[in-house]
């Protein structure tokens, strides 16, 4: 069952088309990478997923609604969450605290309701031991851990991540995409903008290649990374994989 459907969905700024009639359905239990060079229209994508950009022109259908009418982003946004390549923390709260604060104000949580919620992810994340830490003091992988515990917090039907890895150092990589497999293998709908191709081939039940703000190939990742049927497809990553 299709718990998102892009239909059609346009993009410019100014006189830059940056996504043009974009088609794509992400069912239950699915985990989509989106991959492709920069400036291709990944990002633009999910941020129109997340409504943090509105869609010049076509549809995105969450459970029958096309949500890019709605009036309460808000609301939304709690079902969908995201996770920013720049972690995005409050830096003058504890770790705890910012995992918090969303749940209270969005969801009316109790502060003891959200805090055990929180305390729950953040041990799932393994960083409940930093609970009491200024999070400015935290390396870059821990942040991001604590990101992905805090858009958790809000039980989102959907987690985005936009190049979740793209500012870590490389040893730090591997512990936030280790979070991303076991929340993968609990059969939480995931889309992912990455640059990281072993993880999509391991994880994603599908890939989405984009180029110039057009989908050029969708498939398994078997279909993709093995068998791509289009040229710009097969150029993408041979220039990936060879460097």
């Amino acid at each position: 069952m299709a718990v998102i459907e892009i239909k059609k969905i346009q993009k410019s700024f100014g006189s830059l088309e940056v996504l043009k009639s974009i088609d794509f359905s992400v069912n239950q239990g699915e985990v989509v990478c989106l991959i492709g060079a920069s400036g291709s229209g990944k990002s633009t994508l999910l941020r129109c997923i997340n409504l943090l950009e509105t869609p010049d022109g076509g549809e995105i259908i969450v459970h029958g609604e096309d949500v890019t009418k709605i009036k309460n982003a808000n609301s939304y946004r709690s079902k969908v969450g995201m996770v920013f390549q720049s972690f995005n923390l409050f830096n003058n709260m504890t770790v705890l605290k910012n995992c918090i604060v969303a749940q209270m104000k969005v969801l009316k949580r109790s502060e003891d309701e959200a805090e055990e919620k929180a305390l729950y992810y953040l041990r799932k994340v393994g960083m409940e031991a930093f609970a009491n830490a200024p999070s400015i003091t935290l390396s870059g992988g821990q942040k991001q851990r604590v990101a992905i515990a805090r858009a958790l917090c809000m039980d989102p039907e959907v987690l985005l991540f936009d190049e979740p890895t793209s500012a870590l150092d490389p040893e730090m990589v591997q512990e936030v995409l280790n979070v991303m497999k076991d929340l993968a293998n609990e059969g939480l709908t995931m889309i992912i903008v990455t640059h990281e191709m072993g993880f999509a081939k391991d994880v994603a039940d599908k890939v989405v290649f984009m180029d110039q703000g057009v989908i050029v190939e969708q498939g398994s990742p078997e279909e993709i990374f093995n068998h791509p049927k289009q040229e710009r497809t097969r150029a993408f990553l041979s220039r990936i994989i060879n460097n």
